[in-house]
């Protein structure tokens, strides 16, 4: 591939990419499942904690939809975002209210706050991979499920 090629394809990569947060943070989760269906292969491989047997895609939905539930309010700030060729990795800082069940645990009324780290792998202009770090341990202690400083 040529550099001109590598940058267009970047190019592209980091709008799907920015496309997909931009539905994230509506917090509709029809508009959510419609740009996952758009933006994302149905074949995805996805290297995430899922609390569910789910793959693929419709993981992602899965997620997306307890997310939602437990925090209606949810906010995704992206921090950094690196870019080349078939790569794109995002540093976020999420926030939302604790409202609904959230693993196991009824609602708090509590504001989290904590930071993630995803690396997505593009195919054809599609995320076909991603491998997610999300901060749980600092979301379960600022709903104080498990005890420790919050942050």
């Amino acid at each position: 591939m040529s550099a001109a090629q590598t940058a267009r394809a970047t190019a592209i990569n980091k709008a799907a990419f920015a496309r997909f947060h931009e539905a994230v943070n509506t917090g509709d989760t029809d508009l959510i499942s419609r740009t996952i269906d758009e933006v994302f292969d149905p074949e995805l491989l996805f290297h995430a904690p899922v609390p569910s047997s789910a793959t693929g895609i419709q993981a992602l939905k899965q997620v997306w939809t307890v997310l939602l539930r437990a925090f209606p309010d949810l906010h995704f700030a992206v921090e950094d975002v690196i870019a080349e060729g078939d790569r794109v990795v995002s540093r976020n800082t999420v926030t939302g209210t604790h409202l609904g069940d959230y693993r196991g645990h009824p609602a708090t009324g509590r504001l989290v706050t904590y930071a993630e780290i995803f690396i997505l792998r593009f195919t054809d202009g599609r995320i076909s991979e991603v491998w997610g770090v999300v901060d749980v341990l600092a979301q379960l202690r600022q709903l104080g499920v498990l005890p420790g400083n919050p942050r």
